[in-house]
């Protein structure tokens, strides 16, 4: 399941692409798919180990492009181990909500990627993960859980103080907000509750056989109840940079 629009954000061979807080590999295994240069990075080993062995298997498969690479490295997402502007794209999904120092997590993304370069930022919608946090205390009061709800205008302000210029966005995962709310009001550990689990299984075959009216339905509400907002941004050149601070 995507959350990053491959579309709006496009990835081809020769592309060097970093994806920060990878996760299971869902945008790594896409980026290199489409034949990238790609970096998978987490904090979490277990993960970038299984990550690691999905890179092989693709490979072995025949599903990665010449030149087409993918490895994986750990690291913090507020210090990265990675050079200067080496990343012609860098994604970041559904990360900073979790990340104190989310500022300097931003400084970083900037830092690696070069001038001109594109980021994709996602980050759960306003709306609907304000009903979750009203519903649920224990949704965002587990450990690793999310730290902050951001405003559109509050991402787009610190997107901007380091560096990166909106340039696109929109709203993903309509039919996933209802499932949390559920999720919230029936207990977020409770996955054996009947109605949680018939929600999960709709959103296992919708995910697996894509069939059209969900796909549309989806599409149509997005906009509204939309789970996740995904904002573009470019690196701006550092002079350009300096001289929108200076004017700010």
């Amino acid at each position: 399941m995507l959350t990053v629009d491959f579309g709006a954000f496009p990835v081809g061979p020769g592309d060097r692409v970093l994806d920060i807080g990878c996760g299971a590999g869902r945008h790594a295994f896409e980026a290199l798919r489409r034949g990238a240069d790609v970096v998978a990075l987490d904090t979490d080993r277990g993960e970038l180990a299984s990550v690691a062995g999905m890179f092989a298997a693709m490979r072995q498969a025949g599903e990665v492009p010449p030149g087409g690479r993918g490895r994986v490295v750990a690291g913090d997402a507020t210090a990265l181990p990675l050079p200067e502007a080496s990343f012609d794209r860098v994604i970041a999904a559904e990360v900073l909500e979790h990340i104190r120092s989310d500022q300097a997590a931003l400084a970083e993304i900037a830092r690696v990627l070069r001038p001109g370069g594109l980021a994709a930022i996602t980050v759960p919608a306003w709306l609907p993960e304000r009903i979750c946090w009203q519903l649920s205390e224990e949704y965002h009061t587990v450990p690793g859980g999310h730290l902050r709800i951001f405003t559109l205008g509050e991402l787009t302000a610190k997107l901007t103080a380091a560096g990166l210029r909106p340039a696109g966005r929109h709203r993903a995962h309509a039919l996933h907000s209802p499932y949390w709310w559920l999720k919230c009001a029936v207990g977020v550990s409770r996955d054996d509750h009947l109605l949680a689990r018939a929600y999960h299984r709709l959103l296992v075959w919708e995910i697996m056989q894509r069939p059209p009216a969900m796909r549309l339905a989806d599409r149509v509400l997005s906009p509204i109840l939309g789970k996740s907002v995904v904002i573009y941004a470019v690196r701006q050149p550092a002079r350009a940079s300096r001289e929108e601070a200076h004017a700010a």
